[in-house]
């Protein structure tokens, strides 16, 4: 096997997701005692969610190319990184090295489109949901975005940041994301894409009425193809 570099810490809740379904994925796909060969480079979640709220975007985005030059001098042939909003300096990181970024986007956009869908739901943190660099991207795949009303964008937002990436998992907030998730469904949404890594933590399949499209697992299986198949995902058309 290859050896994947993961761009982690934002946040460590969802790192550590990351970390157990990419190696129970390798342990399924090859059996035995195999494990995912895997180098991290875990930043401080606080500074990067600083220079977030302070709309430093190309810093946070040179901090994180600098943690993946990193991560290929150290010997990883292609990158994951392991978080939804960051995605936004994708470009930036893509230029500073010379190794594939396996994005979140399109593995979740293939997902979409091989279910034959064409208009989903998105939950996720208020920058993802809000600005324009995620749903660009899906509509590279023939995928129109949804996201909820101002009220509801701020609780599903909060809840992320003062809970799930604080390891804090409640009930009245999975059923905030359930009511979120129905309010789509009557906007017109066939699906829902679950747009933040941490909130897999929180609701899944079985808290919505149509497909639910987790982006940390299919981020995981993207990877998981590259790891062991040696393969890259096509392009969208």
């Amino acid at each position: 096997m290859k050896t994947l570099g993961v761009l982690g810490g934002m946040s460590w809740t969802s790192t550590a997701e990351y970390y157990r379904l990419l190696n129970e994925g390798v342990a399924e796909r090859r059996g035995g005692l195999h494990s995912a060969p895997l180098l991290l480079h875990s930043l401080d979640f606080a500074e990067v969610a600083r220079l977030q709220r302070e709309d430093r975007w190309e810093e946070a985005g040179e901090r994180l190319a600098d943690a993946a030059r990193g991560l290929e001098r150290a010997g990883a042939g292609a990158l994951l990184l392991a978080t939804n909003t960051m995605h936004k300096v994708a470009d930036q990181i893509e230029a500073a090295t010379g190794i594939p970024l396996l994005h979140i986007a399109d593995a979740t956009g293939q997902s979409i489109r091989a279910a034959g869908l064409t208009r989903v739901g998105l939950l996720a943190t208020a920058f993802t949901m809000e600005q324009t660099f995620y749903r660009e991207r899906l509509g590279r795949w023939g995928v129109e975005v949804v996201v909820p009303a101002a009220a509801a964008r701020a609780e599903v937002h909060r809840i992320i940041f003062d809970e799930l990436c604080r390891n804090t998992v409640r009930e009245d907030s999975r059923a905030i994301y359930r009511r979120v998730m129905e309010e789509l469904v009557g906007e017109g949404a066939q699906g829902i894409i679950l747009g933040c890594t941490e909130i897999t933590l929180l609701v899944g399949p079985g808290d919505a009425s149509v497909p639910v499209f987790d982006t940390t697992r299919l981020h995981v299986g993207a990877a998981l193809d590259w790891l062991l198949d040696g393969g890259r995902r096509p392009l969208p058309r």
